[in-house]
């Protein structure tokens, strides 16, 4: 769903009459104006200062309207027990991904990440926004203006997300609760792996015009912390590799091979995966002769990118790998 973008002038009319109106736009202005109420501590209990990508912003107590601008804030304030006011939309399942959409009920669709709507988040009167950096550094300043915005520097770190979020919600007790848990998880799914981490893993998705050999990214960090193997030509600082030709199949060799490819897309993204998987170099591969290609689901795998998605990720790998 992408929307058009406001009148740049039109917005700032909207931003500068709330300023005046609510006395409360900015973080530092909201934060200054609450403090001058109060005695010097009590203010200073209250006021928070948050570092993030885009510098640092002062916020006050624990807010109880937050807006999310990326997938993983999403996932992470849910995670934290924080449902969003307002959230951007799903890449696919839309509105909201489906492991997640029975606690979405109520929040307000601003379409696109890509392109947020602004007017609709100024409507919705948020007391903290949460962003990226890859995707919303432009008009930092202007949702900087509608309520205290913090900035992620990515969109796929999912700790990084989790730890940004709980620390400007003043959630810190309920992501420590949260990693411990998956750190025992961590632990129990390595011992219970034993050699079989040994075996080597690849991550592949089909695109309309390409397949892809994924590199790094969310599904990537997982299986790292994890101690999951994955070939030497398979690992790389790039997002990863595409393959245009048929040609390139012998590239995706591995032991194991997870294939994240969004089956609800009628893009021919579909078609070209059962292309490529007719083909008898596909059919030579290690993974496809021993029938350990894995179909995974692309939301928790791919698009979701936070706690949520990667507690749900080490369930599906429990379940491939045949773990108690």
């Amino acid at each position: 769903m992408i929307r058009r973008a406001p009148s740049i002038y039109a917005l700032t009319a909207v931003i500068a009459g709330m300023l005046v109106t609510a006395g409360c736009g900015g973080a530092t202005q909201g934060a200054a104006a609450e403090a001058g109420k109060k005695a010097p501590e009590a203010a200073a209990q209250d006021v928070r200062e948050v570092k993030h990508a885009m510098g640092v912003t002062q916020i006050k107590g624990t807010p109880e309207r937050v807006v999310t601008l990326y997938q993983a804030a999403t996932d992470a304030a849910l995670q934290l027990g924080v449902k969003p006011v307002g959230a951007v939309e799903a890449w696919i399942e839309q509105p909201w991904y489906n492991y997640i959409r029975d606690r979405m009920q109520g929040v307000t669709n601003l379409g696109s990440e890509n392109q947020p709507n602004l007017e609709a988040i100024i409507a919705l009167k948020p007391d903290l926004i949460i962003g990226s950096k890859s995707r919303d550094e432009k008009i930092y300043d202007q949702l900087s203006a509608i309520a205290p915005t913090v900035m992620d520097e990515d969109v796929y770190f999912w700790k990084a997300a989790l730890s940004l979020s709980a620390e400007a919600m003043n959630k810190k007790p309920e992501e420590q609760r949260f990693l411990a848990d998956w750190q025992m998880k961590v632990d129990d799914f390595k011992k219970k792996m034993g050699d079989k981490l040994k075996m080597e893993v690849a991550i592949v998705d089909f695109r309309p015009d390409h397949a892809r050999i994924v590199y790094t990214g969310f599904s990537a960090l997982v299986l790292d912390e994890l101690g999951v193997s994955r070939p030497m030509n398979q690992k790389g600082e790039e997002w990863g590799i595409k393959l245009t030709s048929k040609e390139n199949i012998p590239q995706m060799d591995a032991d194991i091979i997870f294939d994240q490819t969004s089956t609800s897309r009628s893009d021919g993204r579909m078609d070209l995966r059962l292309a490529w998987t007719s083909h008898p170099l596909w059919k030579n591969l290690r993974a496809v002769k021993t029938g350990k290609v894995f179909p995974v689901d692309s939301a928790t795998w791919n698009n979701g990118s936070g706690p949520i998605a990667a507690a749900k990720m080490l369930e599906d790998l429990y379940r491939y790998y045949d773990l108690k």
